[in-house]
């Protein structure tokens, strides 16, 4: 089922109030992992609750399979979700925890401990949740979502508090929900598990929309990769590259003979240096990250900037 956001906007306070959510429309097609992406507060959570009928719109509207999710007859069998991993009552095992939901839809004991042993919780099924660590709680919040088998999934950070099996196995999860014909929502601070996961991106940065494209495409157009050129001619090749479209930069922490260069390819770079005489000691291209990408197209919507360098009494 396909998710559709038609202008969300999410305004606290009326008019002259904050607006979470401003104008937000996006799509997230079945078959793919998609990557929800942005900030803190850039109203991830905002647009994940309002996609889940639990915050109303102050303008759009949002569905999931052509309907809003209140309006699905058994929400729990079309839609999946995880926005919180603590709520669940801190007295019931994770066992009754699965079957008290079960219940309101008719969902076979079966199916409960199935997505007990699909998420590793068969040995601490009978545990009480208050002791679970954070992992456990998360792997327990993914079997809820799983287990009316749906064909919606929406997971707000499933990764945090995981190890890295757990985290291998999350992203082994998605991915075959998605190869299904699934439809997979998922947000991430991690850049790099995104990469691996994802395929394609929603972008978002104080509740506007930022990106809605590939994972490859947003790094190949971020500008973040270049060829690191290294010769004891670096002003004269810097003299020959220098056009428009050619970005040409001395990196701090780099010698003087160091270039890193933007717009141009190493073949070409190495055919400009041969066709002029000039030795290249190093001509590397350096592939752009989904994180650098991520950095640099939501630099301007962070809510609170770091320092970029230790200040004054601060040790490095």
């Amino acid at each position: 089922m396909t998710i559709r956001a038609h202008g969300l906007t999410k305004r606290y306070g009326g008019k002259t109030g904050k607006t979470v959510v401003d104008d937000l429309t996006f799509t997230v097609e079945p078959g793919t992992v998609t990557g929800f992406l942005g900030p803190n507060g850039a109203g991830k959570s905002t647009t994940m609750r309002m996609l889940l009928g639990m915050d109303t719109p102050t303008a759009g509207r949002a569905t999931i399979g052509g309907r809003a999710y209140a309006t699905h007859p058994a929400p729990l069998t079309e839609v999946g979700a995880l926005l919180e991993a603590k709520a669940v009552h801190p007295g019931r095992t994770a066992f009754h925890h699965l079957t008290a939901l079960a219940l309101t839809h008719g969902i076979p004991r079966s199916r409960v401990e199935h997505v007990l042993d699909l998420a590793g919780l068969t040995e601490v099924a009978d545990k009480r949740v208050k002791g679970f660590s954070l992992g456990m709680g998360q792997r327990l919040g993914i079997a809820a979502a799983l287990l009316g088998d749906p064909a919606t999934i929406i997971l707000d950070e499933p990764v945090n508090g995981l190890d890295p099996e757990g985290v291998l196995w999350i992203r082994t999860l998605l991915k075959s929900l998605a190869q299904q014909g699934r439809t997979v929502l998922v947000s991430s601070h991690l850049m790099s598990e995104m990469a691996l996961t994802a395929e394609h991106l929603v972008v978002i940065g104080r509740g506007r929309l930022l990106a809605d494209t590939t994972v490859t495409d947003l790094v190949r157009e971020s500008g973040a990769a270049y060829v690191k050129v290294v010769t004891p001619e670096a002003d004269r090749l810097r003299a020959l590259l220098t056009t428009a479209d050619i970005d040409i930069d001395r990196p701090a922490g780099e010698t003087p003979d160091t270039l890193h260069v933007r717009g141009l390819d190493a073949p070409d770079i190495g055919r400009i240096a041969a066709a002029s005489g000039l030795p290249l000691f190093e001509l590397t291209p350096r592939t752009a990250s989904l994180e650098q990408a991520f950095m640099d197209l939501t630099h301007d919507s962070v809510e609170y900037q770091a320092a970029t360098k230790p200040s004054a009494g601060v040790a490095a």
